[in-house]
């Protein structure tokens, strides 16, 4: 399908996971892709591997911010789709108990705060237009609790689904859809390396899942490429999950 043919999208964290597998499915349906990332290898790699261009962005920098959309605006004339997908999970946010405030602030700054300060960019452009589809990486955990707590990637990922409703209902007469994909769980190298570490933990988590197994980058990227097109005209302030039933689970089959 083509359903992106000539639109320009720009993607945070596009250099891995979520964002490479969105950056090749972009492409392959026709856009134009800009690909942001902090990792410049990455980022140029992906970038480079679907035709695009490559943006090197601290998602978290405001001054970053405004020159990835402005970059993208000037070299292919509009900004028609914004995947606000960077964030990260690191180790030391844990229980409420055991994470201390800096890594607290630092997820909240990457996973949240970047989100506003995209939306906040993008929207200007794509109100100039009358059209435009921004798509916020929020997670599975923004609608339901877990024992095993990361605290502020939960709480992070709460906030970008709340705000992606707001946004969502506050332009949705200017042409404007704003929807927070919730992902479940993804076989991303960071899974891997928990299987690889502890068995025993990552079963834990793999046995809550209906379907049997975790997700592959290129499923979601199916997802993100749907409510990018106008397949999903009538789709906004959503929480669209593809969790492969987590969230709808009380006991999994056996």
């Amino acid at each position: 399908m083509r359903r992106l043919q000539d639109r320009v999208a720009v993607i945070t964290g596009a250099g891995s996971g979520i964002g490479l597998a969105t950056a090749r499915r972009f492409a392959d349906e026709g856009a134009k892709v800009v690909c942001a990332d902090i990792d410049e290898d990455a980022g140029a790699k992906a970038a480079n591997d679907v035709g695009g261009l490559f943006v090197k962005a601290d998602v978290t920098v405001e001054d970053d911010v405004v020159r990835m959309f402005a970059t993208a605006h000037e070299s292919y004339g509009s900004v028609d789709i914004a995947f606000n997908n960077a964030g990260i999970s690191p180790p030391d946010d844990d229980s409420i108990l055991e994470t201390g405030l800096d890594a607290w602030r630092r997820v909240q700054e990457v996973n949240l705060t970047s989100v506003y300060l995209c939306c906040k960019h993008a929207i200007p452009y794509m109100r100039r237009q009358g059209k435009g589809s921004i798509i916020n990486t929020a997670s599975f955990v923004a609608v339901m609790g877990s024992a095993t707590s990361q605290i502020s990637y939960t709480a992070s990922k709460g906030g970008v689904l709340a705000m992606s409703r707001e946004l969502g209902v506050q332009f949705a007469r200017e042409g404007i859809r704003v929807n927070a994909l919730c992902p479940g769980p993804v076989n991303t190298p960071l899974l891997q390396e928990l299987f690889a570490k502890d068995p025993e933990r990552a079963q834990r988590r793999l046995v809550h899942v209906p379907v049997g197994r975790f997700a592959e980058a290129s499923e979601i990227a199916a997802a993100v490429a749907f409510l990018a097109s106008d397949d999903a005209s009538f789709i906004t302030a959503s929480e669209f999950l593809v969790d492969g039933g987590i969230s709808g689970a009380y006991v999994t089959p056996r």
